[in-house]
């Protein structure tokens, strides 16, 4: 028996995730699935602009469009998905800084949240 863990999602990552194609929202779905399984896709990747380690980004591309989807492991009992964009810059691969500020804030709240 496998033990595996829910997957949570913060509302706002939620709403964004719901408009990326569906195409892209599948094998989004299949990554978060091996991550709830205790394992990791070769899809997802460490993300290192978070002290402490634990967050993990999903990175697709689709049509030339790059999507993201970050998710927590050290938080609680449950997978969190704590952001979900489509990146713009074409700054290389590089998160944007104002995305790393918003993973930053929602680490933070979710972190008090389930103090």
């Amino acid at each position: 028996m496998r033990n595996t863990r829910p997957i949570s999602w913060l509302k706002a990552a939620r709403k964004d995730f719901e408009e990326f194609p569906e195409d892209v929202q599948s094998d989004m779905f299949d990554a978060l699935t091996i991550a709830a399984d205790g394992g990791k896709s070769d899809k997802a990747k460490p993300f290192k602009g978070v002290d402490g380690g634990g967050v993990f980004e999903i990175a697709l591309k689709h049509r030339g469009d790059a999507f993201r989807t970050l998710y927590a492991v050290k938080i609680g009992v449950d997978i969190w998905v704590i952001h979900a964009f489509q990146k713009k810059s074409k700054s290389g691969i590089k998160t944007p800084q104002m995305e790393v500020d918003i993973i930053h804030e929602r680490l933070k709240r979710l972190k008090e949240a389930l103090k």
